[in-house]
């Protein structure tokens, strides 16, 4: 397959994806972008899509854990049920916020009380995370964040953000949570485990109510939390969630 041919591909499936048409599993193409990438690091599509949102690794929890040595730290977060977003801060003003699809949702963000408009770095910050109804069941929190988003309702109030991740970042997972907190974001409430046998534990809390029960939750998110053996897995595998997962029974 010659570049252009790959550039194209991997164009196409993107706005497959955008338009949630499933043509290729994440682990397909994420395989053929990271092929573009070791190729041609610099290519257009790479400069277009710096501000992006990630989908978590889904499938059967005991083929993640298998990936991975039995002490691996891991951090676990609950799965907010809500709206997922991605914000860019640059030089320290929030200047873009984008739907799973691309769509610019902005002016829409702006009315959402806990997210700042300003920062105090001047470095690019891309970011992402769940907007959401504090004290609302998952069916509605999602309903009134979806409802700000398709501007059917005028102001964000009830709804919070919640952020997850450093998009642009090298700092291990907690850490970067850490950062995102000092910044005066709200991230979620976590723990961590060093064990992979610990992981049905944890699922079994959150399923009885003892684990992220202030939040409207429809699952656990595991996440190797060393950046460096979140690099090695995704040379290894070629996909990027395989380092995030998410348990949603």
């Amino acid at each position: 397959m010659n570049l252009k041919s790959l550039a194209n591909k991997v164009k196409f499936f993107d706005q497959q994806y955008t338009r949630e048409v499933t043509l290729l599993s994440n682990a397909e193409f994420y395989q053929l972008k990271n092929n573009l990438r070791r190729i041609t690091p610099k290519n257009d599509y790479f400069n277009q899509k710096k501000l992006f949102l990630p989908s978590l690794g889904k499938g059967r929890v005991d083929e993640f854990l298998e990936k991975l040595l039995p002490n691996t730290r891991l951090i676990i977060a609950p799965k907010i049920v809500g709206f997922g977003i991605a914000l860019s801060y640059e030089n320290g003003f929030l200047t873009k916020a984008i739907s799973r699809k691309g769509n610019d949702l902005t002016n829409a963000i702006r009315t959402v009380k806990n997210i700042p408009q300003s920062i105090s770095t001047r470095s690019t910050l891309h970011v992402r995370g769940e907007l959401y109804g504090r004290g609302l069941s998952p069916a509605n929190s999602q309903k009134l964040a979806a409802r700000l988003l398709r501007k059917r309702d005028s102001d964000g109030k009830g709804l919070f953000l919640c952020l997850f991740q450093i998009l642009n970042g090298e700092l291990n997972y907690f850490s970067s949570l850490q950062v995102l907190e000092r910044l005066g974001f709200e991230i979620p409430e976590t723990t961590f485990t060093n064990y992979t046998s610990d992981v049905e534990q944890y699922r079994l809390f959150w399923k009885e109510g003892k684990l992220f029960s202030n939040y409207p939750t429809d699952g656990i998110v595991l996440t190797v939390n060393s950046r460096k053996l979140q690099k090695q897995i995704e040379n290894k595998y070629g996909t990027c969630p395989e380092w995030q997962y998410a348990i949603k029974d």
